[in-house]
């Protein structure tokens, strides 16, 4: 059974490829067409496809589209209403359903060969509830909790997966929604829509919850397994921060109000839940999943004994959620759960080798380049690191990031200067798994940066760059079996400054997407203020690129 996965409807359009069960590929269409988010989330570009990203998923696997068993696509417009039905101010939205039914012919049209027939239309958020439970390990039985902006009628589900069934328990049905209360307070605090909403919840650490009783008026759990959260006058509370224009302590402490609220009717959803099922684990995933903070209090207070959040959480998780769920009905048997995050595009040693040739850089081949990465990083260098497949999802999870030195408290500043973003932004650690525990304190392992720690106070004034202003970090811990060249430069790194930690923020700068392929690395390189880049085992210096010297592929080894 070969299941090619769709998600184009609302943002973040992206492919992902199930055979037999087991997930052998998935890319967002961002990385390709470096546009970022793929498109905006309007009606006029619901007719795009994710024509790059779907073709590349094929050819990893050496298929042609007439090859497929079938293809989904992560909305279901025969569950849709019209906008004003459902109490949303949208008044094109009857173009964005149009081109979801015809979605069949524009993805015939996008991979020639391919019979439309073959596409079946898939609940949004079952989708989003199957990349979650059929993803996660050993959860064959789970608790699922879908929470997003917007699906064809609702913002959220509960449901409940036994074996290779999933089973609907609950759904909140619009124009309640979390997601777009999040959305709105995101536009009214001069950010994007739709994009910045991790920016909100970086800048309520600097603030006091001292509008939450105003805002459970209009944000709260109904005690029932939904909600209420529509309608809140932003403006009543602090006046709209035009973009670019400097926030001020009351746009602080509403969004530290608006996260608040946030977390205490998501508790409330999880408790009602695991009242439903006695699960011992929810599986997480809609764009609200990747509030880190929500879900590490979810964590901490929840009544489940483990949480496990997809990593590719947003929309662009659905196409892959929607190729398992089908794989899971139509097949005996439920899908393999997934690989881990690495299911993107990858390049073999001779072929950086010829690329670095082709654009006539000066690089090195060392001994070991995680090594070598380790000593750049323990005399305060910036490392762009790229290495193996890329990440499926938003996080950066050591193959395409950016490396600095934890110790050096100015490298918060000089980080988020060479991304070109606020300074209210935080960094983050990764640490190997098993010296985690003894700098953070929280949900462990936790290898896709989903949850926010604690920092011990011993360690605090050791690693300052990667300590936000409420003293915690969102760590990624790695464990060497799954990434051991990552590994070895953290041990590494540990010998020579006695710091099991190191800055990962994702390669890339603001406003575009994270660095896919090696022209990507090589443009972020040359135009950024980054000392070293590591592209699989060659390493090439910013000192040797701009001074000229050396010949490419000739230079010293270090």
């Amino acid at each position: 059974m070969r299941v090619l996965g769709i998600n184009a409807l609302f943002h973040d359009p992206a492919a992902a490829l199930v055979v037999d069960g087991r997930t052998l590929a998935a890319a967002e269409e961002e990385r390709f067409s470096r546009r970022k988010h793929g498109k905006r989330p309007v009606p006029f570009a619901a007719w795009e496809q994710p024509e790059k990203a779907a073709a590349w998923c094929l050819g990893q696997a050496g298929l042609r589209p007439e090859d497929l068993d079938a293809v989904t696509y992560s909305f279901d417009p025969a569950l849709a209403r019209p906008a004003e039905a459902l109490g949303l101010d949208d008044p094109w939205d009857h173009l964005r359903l149009t081109y979801a039914t015809e979605a069949p012919g524009f993805l015939a049209e996008a991979l020639p060969g391919l019979d439309p027939d073959l596409v079946r239309f898939v609940p949004h958020h079952m989708a989003h509830a199957a990349s979650a439970a059929f993803a996660a390990p050993a959860a064959e039985t789970c608790s699922v909790l879908v929470l997003d902006g917007r699906g064809e009628a609702a913002s959220h589900l509960a449901a409940r997966r036994t074996g290779d069934a999933l089973e609907p328990l609950h759904s909140q049905q619009l124009p309640h929604s979390l997601g777009l209360v999040y959305e709105g307070l995101t536009e009214h605090l001069g950010f994007l829509r739709s994009s910045d909403e991790y920016k909100v919840m970086a800048l309520a650490s600097y603030g006091t919850p001292r509008f939450l009783p105003e805002l459970r008026r209009y944000v709260h759990s109904t005690q029932d397994g939904g909600f209420v959260a529509a309608g809140v006058p932003w403006s009543e509370f602090t006046p709209p921060l035009a973009p670019e224009r400097a926030w001020t302590q009351d746009h602080a402490d509403l969004a530290a109000s608006a996260q608040a609220v946030l977390e205490e009717t998501l508790l409330d959803l999880v408790r009602w839940l695991h009242g439903r099922t006695g699960d011992d684990t929810l599986a997480m995933a809609g764009g609200v999943a990747l509030n880190c903070v929500a879900n590490s209090r979810i964590a901490r207070e929840g009544p489940f004994r483990q949480v496990w959040v997809q990593p590719a959480a947003g929309d662009a998780g659905t196409a892959l959620g929607g190729a398992l769920l089908h794989a899971a009905f139509a097949e005996s048997g439920s899908p393999e759960p997934w690989p881990g995050p690495a299911l993107g595009r990858g390049w073999s040693d001779a072929e950086l080798e010829g690329w670095l040739k082709t654009a006539a850089v000066p690089f090195e081949r060392p001994p070991d380049v995680a090594a070598a990465v380790a000593e750049a990083l323990a005399e305060n260098a910036v490392v762009a690191w790229f290495q193996g497949r890329a990440e499926f999802g938003p996080r950066a999870l050591g193959h395409r990031s950016l490396l600095a030195h934890p110790g050096k408290s100015g490298n918060l500043e000089r980080m988020n200067d060479i991304k070109g973003r606020e300074q209210f932004r935080p960094v983050a650690p990764m640490v190997l798994a098993s010296r985690a525990a003894e700098v953070f304190e929280g949900p462990l392992p936790s290898p896709y940066m989903l949850f926010v720690h604690d920092v011990r106070p011993e360690w605090r004034e050791r690693i300052p760059a990667v300590v936000h202003v409420d003293g915690t970090a969102r760590i990624q811990t790695v464990d060497p079996a799954a990434e051991p060249l990552v590994a070895r430069m953290l041990a590494r790194f540990e010998e020579l400054t006695g710091l099991p930690v190191v800055v990962n923020t994702s390669l890339n700068t603001a406003g575009r997407p994270m660095v896919d392929d090696p022209r990507d690395a090589l443009e972020c390189f040359g135009s950024s203020p980054v000392d070293l880049l590591a592209i699989g085992p060659f390493v090439v210096r910013r000192a040797a690129l701009f001074a000229g010297g050396g010949t490419p592929g000739r230079g010293p080894a270090r």
